[in-house]
């Protein structure tokens, strides 16, 4: 089982920023790809950043495109998200996802391993 351990959420005023971090196991360099997603109370997953292990190409969302670069560690196994000039918007549970393909996917049901999300909130 591909291990995914997402941290760096937390309580943080709109404009300011937050880093997310996600370590994966050494078995979750056999998927390809890295994404992030985001979910609020009563809504549907939705997706935020992708990347690729092997090219570092990424894929935003047009709700963080600019404001959210996705960036990858291959000697830490770690995907981060850098969040910039939070909103409001952005509040929900984070999570880190990995899947198997190799180009960049954006729908939650084809990532077949999930952590266990961050909690971010944004005040305004």
């Amino acid at each position: 089982q591909v291990q995914l351990v997402e941290s760096g959420g937390g309580l943080v005023q709109a404009g300011n920023s937050l880093r997310l971090s996600c370590v994966a196991s050494v078995r979750s360099f056999s998927r390809h790809g890295m994404g992030w997603f985001r979910q609020a109370p009563g809504k549907e997953r939705e997706f935020v950043a992708g990347i690729l292990w092997s090219t570092g190409d990424a894929n935003y969302a047009d709700s963080v495109k600019g404001r959210f670069p996705i960036s990858g560690d291959n000697a830490k196994n770690t995907v981060y998200l850098q969040m910039n000039n939070m909103k409001p918007e952005d509040t929900a549970v984070y999570y880190c996802a990995a899947q198997r393909s190799i180009v960049i996917l954006t729908t939650a049901r084809a990532y077949d391993h999930w952590g266990q999300g961050t909690q971010v909130t944004v005040s305004s």
